[in-house]
């Protein structure tokens, strides 16, 4: 819960949340204004329509003066043509509509010299009451009506009504509650695919470069992707083999340089081996046995963090039981007391020598060594106990370092040539684990924890 609660404390500042936010906001911003868009199209197409009906009955009316003048003349003045009248002497001087005007002349061409302009109702049915003499008909049930005017064949103007049946533009729901709803459940929801998509890569490098902070022979991240991501995952993987080669070659100086003094080492003990004071001779052989040690741990230590084991799985329960047999020959009392069952991918043969040194350790100082393995969600934790004097608190993280040691009784770290626990940490580190040292009632527990992601 914790944890949950911290990484929704970490959200507002995440790249990702900010990829959504602004993802979010473009798309609304974008839908909204494609709608409205829309919606003034839409608004434009009704107007043009009603526009062409009214050209298409002004045209009529043209064609109709053309072949028969006077009966077209009688007809109008005595609203016998349906959809068309002769306008009343008391309307208004034209104030005529641009876009009528321009329907007008494209249609009619320039020698009629059209005009019009839309009319109120109160203009064109002044002596009309709704409440007398219509039954349920509101104002908007009324036709629409014109102001046409236009010149005829002998050039004299005629007045127009054009009159057509209402024709209404639908409602909009381009800003209804369920339509700003939808835009914003859809846009959320593509915003969050998006983020996902774009720091995918992100997460991936983040995931190597975890890896990478604990082990120096991680696998190479696949470089797959669009080109800049494949780009800099190259760039990540050609840094990890080169840190690694940097590694390696530190490696092979240490081992030649082990290896140079092999030799005088060995004239060095021959030599001592002459000494006639045999106390004397004794002192001296076993510090030169000392410092062959120490070169010796060194080395070791330096191969044990460049390690090119190649991958496997392995069977948990079957390194833990093999270990405990090999330890068992050596007269040691070392027993599995838990198995957990699981497989996971690592590098075996660090593995069992991490635990080799960690049991040796506990039986350094304890003299018996128990091997527990329990699951837990994020890691599989291998325990080696011990019931022995533990070590105190403030020496836990001290004791893993190179040539720190704890001498008999459990007293603080002195200086000297303790490798094992650091050469086990070392070990661990190649496969992606880690090792951390806890006190328990009686005695220490050396915790191998190797991440879930292994399995």
């Amino acid at each position: 819960m914790m944890e949950l609660w911290r990484g929704v404390r970490r959200l507002p500042g995440s790249f990702a949340a900010r990829l959504v936010l602004l993802l979010t906001f473009g798309l609304m911003m974008a839908s909204l204004a494609s709608l409205l868009v829309a919606e003034r199209a839409r608004v434009q197409t009704f107007e043009r329509m009603q526009l062409d009906r009214v050209v298409d009955s002004t045209a009529d009316i043209v064609n109709r003066y053309v072949h028969a003048p006077a009966r077209t003349a009688e007809l109008l003045r005595t609203d016998r043509i349906l959809g068309a009248r002769s306008a009343p002497p008391g309307w208004p001087a034209m104030h005529a509509d641009p876009r009528l005007d321009r329907l007008l002349g494209s249609r009619l061409g320039p020698g009629p010299q059209a005009h019009g302009m839309a009319m109120s109702h109160e203009q064109c049915f002044p002596n009309f009451d709704l409440a007398d003499r219509a039954a349920g008909v509101a104002s908007t049930s009324l036709p629409q009506c014109w102001f046409v005017t236009f010149r005829d064949k002998n050039g004299a103007v005629q007045r127009l009504s054009i009159d057509l049946m209402p024709f209404r533009l639908p409602p909009s729901w381009t800003l209804e509650p369920v339509s700003l709803a939808l835009v914003l459940v859809l846009s959320v929801a593509l915003s969050v695919v998006a983020a996902r998509l774009a720091t995918k890569p992100l997460r991936r490098l983040t995931q190597a470069a975890q890896t990478f902070s604990v082990t120096i022979d991680p696998e190479p991240i696949p470089e797959q992707g669009p080109h800049e991501v494949r780009a800099a995952l190259a760039t990540f993987n050609l840094m990890q083999r080169r840190v690694r080669e940097g590694f390696r070659e530190r490696t092979q100086i240490l081992a030649a340089v082990t290896h140079d003094l092999q030799t005088p080492l060995t004239r060095l003990r021959l030599r001592l081996e002459q000494v006639g004071d045999s106390a004397l001779r004794e002192r001296l052989v076993g510090d030169l046995a000392v410092t062959q040690k120490l070169v010796r741990d060194g080395l070791d230590l330096a191969r044990s963090s460049e390690s090119r084991e190649p991958w496997s799985v392995v069977d948990i329960d079957s390194i833990l039981s093999s270990v405990a047999e090999d330890a068992a020959e050596f007269g040691w009392n070392v027993r599995v007391t838990s198995t957990c069952g699981a497989q996971l991918r690592l590098k075996p043969n660090a593995l069992v020598r991490c635990l080799n040194n960690l049991i040796h350790n506990a039986i350094s100082y304890a003299g018996d060594a128990e091997l527990h393995c329990q699951q837990e969600p994020e890691s599989l934790v291998i325990i080696i106990r011990d019931h022995g004097p533990g070590i105190p608190e403030d020496a836990l993280v001290g004791v893993l370092e190179p040539f720190r040691r704890l001498q008999p009784g459990g007293s603080r770290p002195q200086a000297g040539s303790g490798l094992g626990l650091a050469i086990a940490l070392a070990q661990a580190r190649t496969f992606g684990a880690d090792v951390t040292l806890h006190n328990h009632g009686t005695g220490l527990d050396a915790c191998v924890r190797i991440p879930a992601k292994n399995a």
